[in-house]
Order: structure tokens, then sequence, then C-alpha cells
């Protein structure tokens, strides 16, 4: 795809335009392909006087890093996003996914949430300090990513484990996902991320007598397997109260009136948090992951003719720990409700760390508290996982901050990844002009 060259000295101008051509590039992941669109960042930035460097695994999947230069008081500060997205395959969407349409006050695309939205606003915020003359105290650094929708092997891991020297000295950075707003009963919150669960895939085996498959077989693989998906879904794995989850917890009650706070911080009591995770209902399945080790079903194998009873069947299972948990931890709480039959075997763990360094904490709280008064910034755990993870190898904190005001009954979580995605073209401003008072304070 081609993108008109016109006026890209103004384009940091013009982000509702910005993230309208990121979304034009079909960056769909796998396979990603991300190297046209990187292309046409790279030419933004040199077209505005920049140098760049490119560093790729694979030549179709490249990333690209730039830098502005700041005084020298203060370490750099990493501004960060990838542009893969994920697949529209079997979705209806009501405007096509890689058009960019603008309507009903909405950006509609694949990326628009994730996260080209937010990659438009750092390149904006970007571009308009170089444009403008911005000497922040330390460094900005600049890195377009790849991968991020695959596992980031060809992305920030790939960066983090092969060119670790482009990020020396950092120790904070803006990435996903982060600063939207979200509201609980008539009260405003922006969740800012700083802390997120870890990656724990395991594998669980089941085994039995096989045989012919026109003799009755009770007992056999298939059966342990129907107990076994059974005791993970009648069970939770047990409550835990980690730091982050209680700052949230408690700064969120103490916004909210009676009984809405005083509920909240029941959940902080182990005794009580399951039985009120019920009571939430659906709100009460968003919370739930914030104190638990989870685990999910999700791939079956076993069985290879119709006629043959399988004596082994392999369910893969995608296992997400808490900060300052471990493998060992979420094996041992399995045992507990799948006994020892089970063969478990770890597939793949990305650890983060314990606790996170909430220095910059405030410095980007009070820049949402200018851009929205009404609005109150809340420290999140992130459920899922991010490139923060591997920059976390490197002493780097990552704060999910692409700041959106969102219209209420609006759900960040379920219009991601999902048909018709799509961003208020009004929160595309917002957040850029967030982003960019964070480079003017930054050091401050």
């Amino acid at each position: 795809m081609s993108v008109p060259s016109t006026n890209n000295q103004t384009i940091y101008q013009r982000p509702l335009e910005l993230l309208q051509n990121l979304i034009r590039f079909d960056t769909t992941n796998p396979p990603g392909n991300e190297a046209e669109c990187v292309a046409y960042i790279n030419r933004l930035l040199t077209e505005a006087g920049f140098e760049t460097t490119f560093l790729a695994k694979a030549p179709e999947r490249p990333n690209l890093v730039a830098r502005l230069k700041g005084r020298g008081d203060e370490p750099p500060l990493l501004l960060y996003g990838h542009v893969d997205v994920v697949t529209t395959a079997n979705q209806k969407w009501t405007h096509p996914p890689f058009e960019g349409k603008v309507a009903d006050g909405y950006v509609w695309g694949r990326g628009a949430l994730d996260m080209k939205g937010g990659v438009a606003m750092m390149l904006t915020a970007f571009l308009r300090a170089k444009a403008e003359g911005l000497a922040p105290a330390g460094d900005i650094v600049l890195a377009i990513l790849s991968d991020e929708e695959g596992g980031g092997d060809y992305g920030a891991k790939y960066l983090v484990e092969e060119h670790a020297e482009q990020f020396t000295g950092i120790r904070y950075a803006l990435g996903e996902f982060g600063g939207c707003s979200f509201y609980i009963g008539q009260r405003k919150f922006y969740f800012i991320q700083v802390s997120e669960k870890q990656i724990c895939w395991l594998k669980a085996t089941v085994r039995g007598p096989g045989g012919h498959g026109s003799l009755p077989m009770r007992g056999g693989a298939m059966a342990k397997l129907a107990r076994l998906l059974q005791q993970l879904d009648r069970s939770r794995l047990p409550v835990h109260i980690t730091p982050v989850t209680r700052q949230m917890m408690e700064t969120m009650a103490r916004a909210l009136p009676f009984p809405t706070g005083f509920v909240l911080r029941q959940l902080l009591r182990p005794s009580l948090t399951d039985g009120l995770l019920r009571l939430f209902g659906e709100r009460g399945r968003l919370f739930e992951p914030l104190f638990h080790n989870t685990v999910n079903a999700t791939i079956v194998r076993g069985g290879e003719k119709v006629n043959v009873i399988p004596s082994q069947i392999v369910l893969e299972l995608d296992g997400r720990l808490l900060p300052g948990y471990t493998p060992d931890d979420m094996m041992a709480e399995l045992r507990g409700i799948i006994g020892q039959e089970v063969e478990l075997e770890l597939v793949r763990h990305d650890p983060g760390p314990a606790e996170p360094d909430m220095g910059m904490f405030d410095t980007l709280a009070g820049v949402l508290r200018e851009a929205d008064p009404k609005g109150i910034s809340v420290p999140l755990l992130l459920t899922g996982t991010s490139d923060a993870r591997f920059f976390s190898r490197l002493g780097i904190q990552t704060y999910g901050f692409t700041p959106m005001d969102l219209p209420a009954g609006f759900n960040f979580m379920q219009v991601a990844h999902a048909a018709d995605e799509r961003i208020p073209v009004e929160a595309v401003d917002f957040g850029a002009n967030a982003i960019y008072r964070v480079l003017q304070r930054y050091g401050g």
C-alpha cells in the first residue's frame, strides 16, 4: 500500500489522519509483514530530521528506533508501541477493517485501539517535540515494534536480547495499555498500567489403556480428560492480594460512596473475595484475574483414528501468574485441584518484576488530572501481557499510558481484537496531547 506524502512535515498536527494511514497497512499477525508500515513511519521521522535505526531478525519484520536529544539532566525516557495487529478472520465488520473510516464519531479499523492508536499518539508527540524545539530533561527514545501479538520474538524480545545497547540507562517507559477512562457508577477513573501478569503455559498429559473402538472403554484417557476439564471449570485457584491490586482497590474505594466503596474494600479480605466476585456478575469476571493465578484449557491433542481408543491425550493450558509468583506456585495450586495423576510440564514462562517502580506515576496522574479534572488515576495490574515483560529484563519500568477519554459504557477490552474495533475521534487528540505534556514535564 502507498500513503500520500503530502504535508508530512505537519502530520503531527493531524493525529487522526496519521492513525488512518497506519490502519490502512494490513499488518495482521501472522504473518505480520510490518515492513511497509514501519517504512512509512521511518519516512515521517527522517523527513522531520531524525536519524533512525532499523533492527530486524527478519527483513519483513523490522523494528525502528529513533532518538530526540535532551539536555542530559535525566536518563532517557522510552516510548514504544507495536504496529502488528490480530486477525479479522470470521468477523463481521460494519466498516472495512483496513480502511480507517471515520463514522459516527469514531475511527474504525483493526488496530484503532490495539495499538496503532497508541502509536499514532506517541509518534504525534515525538514529531511535535522536534518541530517545536522541545529539549526535555533526558533523551526521548522512540521504538516502533513488530510481533507483539505473536509473542515478541521478532520485536521487543529480539531487541532486548540482541540490541540492549539501544536502551542503555533507561529507567522508565511509556507503552500499552493504560490511561483509558473507566466508569464505576458515576465516578470516572483512569487506569495507568504499572504491572502485568506473567505467561505460564503448561502441558497436561492424561494416560489410559488404548484399544479397539468397538469395545467399551470406561475410565480411560478420554474419561480422565473430561474429569480434568470439569475440575478446572468448577474450581478457582487460591486468592492472593498483591500490592498493586490492593492499591488499585483502595484508591477506587476511597472515591466511591457507600456501599460500593465498602464492597471494594471487602474484596481485599481473601475469605470474602470469591463470594463477592460472583455477586458482581460480568464485572466480577473482569476483576477475578486480579486476585488469582489463572489457567484455561485451550488446545486438546489426542487420538489419530476414529476406531482406535487413544492411550494418551495432551491438553495445553494458558496459565497466567500474578507478580511475585512462580511456575512452581502454579503447579502446586493446580495439584490441589486435579491431584497427582495428571502429568504437568512447563512449556513457557515469561517472568516479570514482583513489584513496580512507581517513581513516575504521580507525573502521569498529574497530566491526566489536568486534562480531565473529573478523572481519578488508578494503578492497574494488567491481566494479560505486553512487551513490558521484555523491557523489564533491562530494569525498565513500563507504564501503560496511551490516554483515551472514553464514553461511559465503552469497554476497551471488549472492543480491542473484536469486530468493529474503533476509537473515538476525540480520544486520539486527547492521548497525543497528554503524551506531549509528559515529554514537556519529564524530569521536572
